[in-house]
């Protein structure tokens, strides 16, 4: 920055000086990144992330470590001591610690035996907590996959062509919004779930329903993003860079994905963030009604589900579980506000 000093006036006390600025001083910056300038200063949304990572990183490599931790503890069946390779496995049943109460506090050689303590038939809560998160975490990304494939497929296609393809593309999402979601869910996971789970037993037991929760949702999810998706290409088609696109020659193919979906980021990303919200409540919504994950998997919902019986007796089995999903749904709101303040057009730096 320069400064140009002008001659003095009689009575003033110091020079007037005119702040000229240079334009290389404040060079243009990507939307992407000044999307990003704006999300991070969003503290909320910075802080609620920094959550959603630590619970995510967590929950997946923190198990890697705990079935090392804690002192031999006795078998409720056997009678023998058994070490915490096998009692810290989330699947595994020790009835000796069946409503055990939490031994992280106080903090002593035999806190990490049973940390949060065991659930009705002696499993532990903490493993078993972090194995629902992950499966909450893999069916909302998993759910995302469809979401955005079906949603900016069908609606990049209805509005780029239009016609009598974006008609039956339309009448095609309408007819999907309107069945009644939960209820086609339910209905899904009782006559589909137990075929996935012959499936995949022999890969993982808990695979089957996983991959049961990912179709059923993902394919009832899509049609929201398909409406965003859609709109935008209207509004894009008609935008001079892609006109001039057109009229010299370029492939319909090259152009949507030159031209169009490139500028589809903003809304996809806003629109799958607070998505991701919705598949957690749903997986975990449909792990309590019973045609979710089943034992001997995990799962939020699942959790919640089996703590019922035992409430007045022991709350906190119950209490765990429901703590994590709020804080779940909770942070991944404020991400997906921040997410769509800092990608919206009217909002400056």
């Amino acid at each position: 920055m320069d400064t140009i000093e002008q001659p003095s006036i009689v009575g003033a006390s110091s020079p007037e000086q005119i702040e000229v600025y240079d334009a290389k001083e404040q060079p243009s910056i990507s939307p992407m990144r000044a999307a990003v300038r704006r999300f991070l200063r969003d503290r909320r949304a910075v802080v609620c992330l920094g959550i959603i990572l630590f619970l995510v990183i967590f929950s997946f490599l923190f198990p890697l470590l705990y079935v090392h931790m804690g002192p031999k503890v006795l078998d409720g069946i056997s009678g023998k001591l058994i070490p915490p390779e096998l009692y810290h496995q989330f699947s595994y049943s020790n009835l000796a610690a069946s409503d055990k109460p939490g031994t992280l506090f106080p903090l002593g050689p035999n806190s990490l035996t049973y940390p949060l303590g065991g659930d009705p038939i002696g499993r532990d809560m903490l493993a078993r907590l972090m194995a629902g998160i992950n499966v909450s975490i893999e069916v909302a990304l998993f759910v995302e996959v469809f979401d955005i494939g079906l949603g900016v497929l069908f609606g990049t296609l209805a509005g780029w062509y239009g016609g009598w393809l974006g008609t039956v593309l339309d009448r095609f999402t309408d007819i999907v919004f309107a069945f009644p979601g939960l209820l086609l869910i339910i209905l899904m996971g009782a006559a589909l779930g137990p075929i996935f789970d012959n499936i995949f037993k022999s890969i993982n037991p808990i695979l089957g329903r996983i991959v049961m929760l990912t179709l059923a949702i993902g394919l009832l999810a899509w049609p929201l993003m398909m409406r965003f998706v859609r709109g935008q290409t209207l509004n894009l088609k008609e935008q001079q860079f892609v006109e001039a696109s057109r009229v010299s020659g370029t492939p319909d193919g090259k152009a949507i994905t030159q031209h169009i979906i490139p500028n589809l980021l903003n809304i996809v990303v806003v629109a799958s963030t607070l998505s991701i919200l919705g598949s957690i409540v749903g997986e975990a919504a449909l792990s309590v009604l019973g045609v979710g994950i089943r034992p001997p998997g995990s799962s939020l919902g699942l959790m919640i589900s089996d703590s019922l019986e035992s409430i007045y007796g022991q709350w906190t089995e119950l209490f765990w579980p429901a703590f994590v999903l709020v804080v779940l749904i909770v942070c991944f709101s404020f991400v997906g506000d921040g997410v769509r303040d800092a990608f919206d057009p009217r909002t400056k730096d």
